[in-house]
């Protein structure tokens, strides 16, 4: 308690991507950019959701969550990140840290079991359709997003739990953009061992429980599209899924190489690098790779337009 209330008392400093004037303002402008793109992206998705009735099924329901989430995603860490970038004021409350952590851990892990939920949607459409309806009801829509943050709260509590009662005396200076769990336990002079190895067993578990599933899904897929007679049929089922892998490649390929490894083996540089793609550049990402490959997002933007036309000229 007297190691909590002696680092509350000051702040941390964000270190974040690098020291040069130039290129602080360089990052400064393309992160601004992205996170302009990430708002108008994931809101715009939501927005045409709600709006065309067509899309109002199970895989438009998911599509929604993952955008109101890369919304969250991205607002807890890119507005402080622009303002380490823009200002000279580098810190951080040592709360205000720790909620970042929470809510970067929250909702990191969500994504992962929310992108399992989009896979195993497109594995019940595509291999047992005609139970589809049954199996992919309203009910277990909501039951698989709601374990989904059930599971990302009790991972964030988790690492939290284990890191806010260190000793953090060797440095007040966090080498990170962000309050991330390997950079935090870097300042600690306590024992960090207990802490690191349930930050990794709890990345492990995540992994197992949310890409392997999620692999084995996609398999499926691929074994039944492949016996698919129609190449119209092969081909829209291919589109659909193609989308989805790539967005699940590019998250997963960065989460894993920056914490499924020891501390020990943390690279300042390629972490950060990593750091960029998952917590800014992802939440961007995505709402292009699932509308511009997707038809019926793509219909459902014309039906709006010919609708406010047809509104504009009565």
């Amino acid at each position: 308690m007297n190691a909590w209330n002696q680092t509350n008392e000051s702040n941390f400093t964000l270190m974040g991507l690098t020291d040069s004037k130039e290129i602080q303002l360089v990052l400064s402008v393309l992160f601004l950019f992205i996170y302009m793109a990430t708002v108008l992206g994931n809101t715009g998705m939501m927005l045409i959701i709600h709006l065309d009735v067509q899309l109002h099924t199970q895989m438009y329901f998911f599509l929604t969550q993952l955008s109101s989430l890369d919304l969250i995603y991205s607002t807890a860490i890119t507005p402080k990140t622009l303002e380490n970038l823009l200002t000279s004021r580098k810190s951080i409350s040592f709360m205000g840290c720790f909620i970042q952590l929470y809510l970067f851990g929250l909702l990191a892990v969500t994504e992962c079991f929310i992108l399992f939920s989009m896979a195993y949607d497109r594995y019940v459409a595509i291999c047992n359709p005609l139970h589809y309806p049954v199996i992919m009801s309203t009910r277990r829509c909501h039951a698989l997003i709601s374990v989904s943050y059930m599971i990302g709260a009790m991972d964030a509590s988790v690492t939290v739990f284990h890191i806010s009662p260190l000793n953090f005396c060797k440095s007040k200076v966090i080498h990170h953009f962000f309050c991330d769990a390997f950079p935090i336990l870097a300042l600690s002079c306590s024992n960090t061992h207990d802490a690191e190895v349930s930050i990794f067993i709890l990345a492990g578990i995540t992994v197992v429980l949310s890409l392997i599933p999620l692999f084995s899904s996609y398999v499926s897929i691929l074994s039944t599209i492949l016996k698919i007679n129609s190449s119209s049929g092969k081909h829209k089922a291919f589109s659909t899924c193609a989308s989805h892998l790539l967005g699940v490649t590019i998250f997963y390929g960065t989460v894993i190489f920056t914490y499924m490894k020891p501390s020990k083996s943390y690279s300042l540089g390629k972490d950060q690098v990593a750091s960029v793609f998952y917590t800014i550049v992802i939440p961007m990402l995505n709402p292009l790779i699932y509308s511009l490959r997707n038809k019926g997002v793509k219909s459902a933007v014309i039906r709006l337009v010919k609708k406010r036309r047809g509104l504009t000229e009565f």
